[in-house]
């Protein structure tokens, strides 16, 4: 399974999210710290999960840090994060 499969598969999974998107950015830092031949180094997430509700915006990144942890583990070098609930993304 590729990185951004897993990913998806477990943010899905974990947060049922109502939106979900996943976009690996990878190939915009090729030469870059963290960036290695294949991509899958860098992604950008928009998530939209009513798991966020009452969360400060802090608390939502570290939810998703702590869930996608062995992605980081795998060669996930950097993740640039929007994690909004239903009635944000309204």
């Amino acid at each position: 399974m590729s990185l951004s499969d897993w990913i998806r598969t477990t943010l899905e999974e974990r947060l049922a999210p109502t939106a979900l998107s996943v976009v690996d950015e990878s190939h915009q830092h090729a030469g870059h710290s963290g960036w290695r031949e294949g991509g899958e180094t860098h992604f950008r997430l928009d998530v939209v999960s009513a798991a966020f509700e009452g969360k400060s915006r802090v608390e939502r990144h570290r939810m998703v840090n702590a869930l996608l942890d062995d992605a980081f583990k795998r060669g996930l070098h950097a993740l640039a994060l929007r994690a909004r609930t239903p009635g944000e993304a309204g």
